[in-house]
């Protein structure tokens, strides 16, 4: 008679937290074909339907959202017994989900990830982004779908997470070099009210931590262009089409812009996040360790 295993519940949790099997099966690097495989064979086996399904829609059954508490406890103490046993291996093993951003201030994270690699190579490592920025990757790790993260944003953001703080990047305002306030050695929040704005998306911490600011003053912005990529900010504000308030790049200057610096500061916060309900994995241990001792070297 055929028994559950983890991968079964490993394709039952990405179908239940992604509400579709076509999301879940690119997840897991896999074919529809196969988790919806999986699901059939598991709901056999328990005599009953974990999902209400529809051509327009997936949905959990109540059998199934009671079952999803446990499957997921079942797969985390699988891991954790895991690691037990990788403590005494030679070689770390295991697999590294990782989120990251865009841009991502000094750290260059390819030669982090690149250098752990050539270390660990028995280490599957699975680098994505979030399509809803920092918030999207916290909210990855709370809900077990990333092992760990890099995000930018302030600590009252990071319920329910571990957090390693590895820099803080001030924020500066991009200003076409005509702009009234270029003139001004620094620019305060007030000085730009009622401007139009270039930034990044909601959910992106840079943008999250400007809002905010905002929004302290009584004076929500107007926002007229939303780019993923910080870098081609200055390029919407090279076109006249608004001012950015942005943390502060290494880049070279951009032609006609004037670069200048708040006044009060404002700071844009870069941390390593992992679930605080969950032991971080021995693999996600050792990166954080390289990356610790990466901010902690004099540069």
């Amino acid at each position: 008679m055929a028994t559950m295993d983890n991968r079964q519940l490993a394709y039952f949790v990405a179908v239940a937290e992604e509400l579709s099997f076509t999301r879940a099966a690119r997840r897991l690097f896999t074919v529809q074909s196969t988790v919806s495989a999986a699901i059939t064979a598991l709901e056999t086996e328990l005599g009953t339907k974990l999902f209400d399904r529809s051509t327009r829609r997936v949905a959990l059954s109540p059998d199934g959202a009671l079952f999803l508490p446990e499957a997921k406890s079942a797969l985390e103490a699988f891991e954790r017994a895991r690691a037990v046993v990788q403590q005494t291996s030679t070689g770390l093993r295991g697999s590294l989900r990782f989120g990251t951003l865009s841009s991502i201030g000094s750290l260059d994270l390819p030669a982090v990830l690149g250098a752990f690699h050539r270390k660990h190579p028995l280490v599957d490592i699975h680098v994505t982004v979030s399509v809803a920025g920092s918030t999207g990757l916290a909210a990855d790790v709370r809900q077990g779908r990333l092992d760990a993260a890099l995000v930018g944003l302030p600590s009252a953001d990071l319920t329910g997470l571990r957090a390693l703080p590895l820099e803080n990047r001030p924020f500066v305002a991009l200003l076409p070099s005509r702009h009234p306030m270029a003139a001004k050695r620094a620019v305060t929040l007030a000085d730009l009210m009622g401007e139009r704005f270039i930034d990044t998306p909601r959910g992106f911490g840079n943008r999250v931590v400007t809002d905010r600011a905002y929004d302290d003053l009584g004076s929500p912005r107007r926002v007229v262009v939303e780019v993923a990529d910080m870098r081609v900010i200055p390029r919407y504000v090279h076109s006249g089409l608004g001012v950015a308030i942005v943390p502060e790049t290494d880049s070279p200057p951009v032609e006609d812009i004037a670069v200048r610096p708040l006044s009060p500061g404002l700071d844009w916060p870069l941390s390593f996040v992992t679930a605080a309900a969950r032991p971080p994995s021995r693999a996600v241990r050792t990166l954080e360790d390289i990356l610790a001792a990466a901010r902690s070297t004099p540069r």
